[in-house]
């Protein structure tokens, strides 16, 4: 059963404290990144056939095996997937940026470009469960932003990626799918074989394997994020439905035995309204030896002095999802300064967002939504600054910037301007 705590330091203690269990996973992680580096696609296929259990005759999806698995899936889901693609697709479009040039004073002029990557890979999780809405969320973006080749891995369990991920790939636009996963997939994208061609960057959630294996190839190529376990917190206060409550927060709780799901009230009936609830809701929940894993480890209900008081511990633990349960959810959302994504209102729960209702789901974790962002257009960009001065307008500045070089003891600085104005006199 979830514990109920009143708001003390101790408590908030409880809540702060974040821990991700590492035992033994970095250097396993290390030794088959190195295997991969070394061996390339028979090392993919040795680590397969181990964690796997599947031996690959080829690694890359075929056209007919893509076609065949788009065909299999139940005309319904794909048109919620293409309502929720639309959806996605509408909502990131507003993130596309432009590159700018501008003139300065005479005989200047300024700029930047943006450009989009050449090739991104994604990891999309196959393990205890399949997640067709990251393919979607990670990918989309990806294509709106101008990615020119988009490379997707995820795990062959019983020698065939799930279907429905095979045939959200293809409404995303992905170009190439690896039967890979785990820390090989990993090293694979990172470094490349005589099969999978190396990327850029890499995207995508994964087990601690594969969080630890980005972590390692960083610097090698970009990543997204180092992801956590989900996280929920909710704010309700004593209008709020205990049973949607409880069904939000068992929600992100059915994920992972690591998951976090937090309530903050200043209702007392209301939490253990909840706490019944949870129990109530768990006995019937298919995946309920996690989720109730994730309740009873991580998970609590904190009974604050007021409203104002749960959004300051908000955003000190800067949670992925946080939702607001609140009469006039909008009086409160300028308060919420660390959070990846807000719900606001009864009914705006966080299955939206995973599914749905457009912006990203792939969020920080662990409290780094203090500093960084939901994945985005952005994350597929990069950019460049241009500059170019005429004969003038450089003599017009080179006694400055030759003052400032020299002022760092940087004369050879100096000297590219000096040089120039004195062949120029």
């Amino acid at each position: 059963m979830i514990q109920i705590l009143n708001y003390t330091e101790a408590a908030k203690a409880k809540i702060l404290s974040r821990s991700m269990s590492n035992s033994g996973v970095e250097r396993s992680v290390a030794e088959i990144i190195a295997e991969v580096r070394k061996n390339g696609d028979s090392a993919l296929r040795a680590y397969s056939e181990k964690f796997d259990r599947v031996t690959l005759d080829t690694l890359e999806v075929s056209e007919q095996e893509k076609a065949a698995a788009y065909a299999s899936v139940a005309p319904e889901l794909l048109a919620v997937m293409e309502r929720a693609a639309a959806n996605i697709r509408a909502y990131h479009e507003k993130q596309l940026r432009s590159s700018y040039m501008f003139t300065g004073k005479d005989g200047i002029v300024l700029g930047q470009r943006v450009m989009a990557l050449q090739r991104v890979g994604v990891y999309v999780p196959g393990g205890t469960a399949s997640y067709p809405s990251t393919v979607l969320m990670d990918c989309i973006p990806a294509k709106l932003a101008g990615v020119e080749e988009l490379i997707m891995v995820s795990p062959a369990t019983g020698g065939a990626i799930s279907p429905v991920i095979l045939a959200a790939a293809q409404l995303a636009g992905v170009d190439r799918i690896f039967k890979l996963g785990g820390a090989q997939a990993i090293a694979a994208l990172a470094y490349g074989t005589e099969s999978v061609p190396r990327v850029d960057k890499i995207v995508g959630p994964g087990s601690a394997y594969v969080a630890e294996a980005k972590k390692q190839v960083f610097g090698q190529v970009a990543i997204d994020m180092i992801a956590g376990p989900s996280e929920i917190l909710v704010i309700a206060d004593g209008g709020a439905n205990a049973s949607f409550v409880a069904a939000d927060l068992l929600s992100q709780a059915e994920h992972d035995r690591m998951a976090t799901a937090i309530l903050l009230t200043d209702c007392e009936a209301l939490a253990a309204s909840v706490q019944r609830e949870l129990e109530t809701q768990l006995a019937s929940l298919p995946r309920q030896q996690i989720a109730r894993a994730s309740i009873e480890q991580n998970g609590k209900i904190i009974l604050t002095d007021s409203i104002a008081q749960a959004i300051t511990l908000a955003n000190e633990l800067a949670p992925e999802h946080l939702e607001l349960s609140v009469d006039a959810p909008f009086d409160y959302l300028d308060q919420i300064k660390n959070a990846g994504s807000v719900f606001l209102g009864r009914y705006s729960c966080e299955s939206l967002g995973d599914y749905y209702a457009g912006p990203n789901h792939t969020l920080p974790t662990m409290g780094t939504a203090r500093f960084s962002s939901p994945l985005g257009v952005d994350d597929f960009v990069k950019k460049s600054s241009f500059t170019y001065y005429t004969k003038d307008a450089l003599l017009r500045a080179a006694d400055d910037i030759a003052r400032f070089a020299e002022s760092e003891g940087l004369h050879a600085h100096a000297r590219a301007v000096t040089i120039r104005k004195e062949a120029l006199q």
